[in-house]
């Protein structure tokens, strides 16, 4: 069985880019037809441009953060600088829960919540595509896999 790879969704990230061009784009016009008239606030040009690291930080964020199912192991990994891994063993996946807010509903994404045996045992990959046909694929990846020896 090959490997399964799951990534946020870009979906909110495309929306969210449009709108913050929009706004620069606004802020900027606004910027150079009224607001330098006045003396010193030239200083302002800077400020449609924070408006800009929303969606750089959001597409970073998302290009970091990576599941894989492979044939007997789910590997959730997440950073960039510092990396946190974490592994689950399929054979011991007791619930896949899928949650949708009204705007993932929407757009046919969703949070997927994983959970073990296990005391700290949830793992949520948050707004993936399609999470009702991935939470039944990883059910039934494991129901297919083999209980260890």
């Amino acid at each position: 069985m090959s490997d399964l790879t799951i990534k946020p969704t870009a979906k909110f990230l495309k929306a969210g880019t449009v709108i913050a061009v929009l706004m620069f784009l606004a802020l900027e016009y606004g910027c150079l037809t009224s607001w330098n008239e006045k003396a010193g606030s030239s200083w302002l040009m800077v400020l449609p441009a924070l408006i800009l690291l929303w969606p750089a930080s959001r597409a970073l964020r998302r290009q970091w953060t990576k599941t894989t199912i492979s044939a007997d192991r789910l590997r959730f990994e997440t950073g960039a600088l510092s990396k946190s891994t974490r592994t689950i063993q399929l054979s011991k996946l007791q619930d896949v829960r899928v949650d949708q807010g009204l705007m993932q509903r929407i757009f046919g994404v969703g949070d997927l919540s994983i959970e073990t045996a296990g005391e700290a045992s949830r793992l949520t990959i948050r707004n993936v595509d399609s999470p009702q046909a991935l939470a039944d694929e990883i059910m039934n990846r494991a129901q297919k896999g083999e209980p260890p020896a």
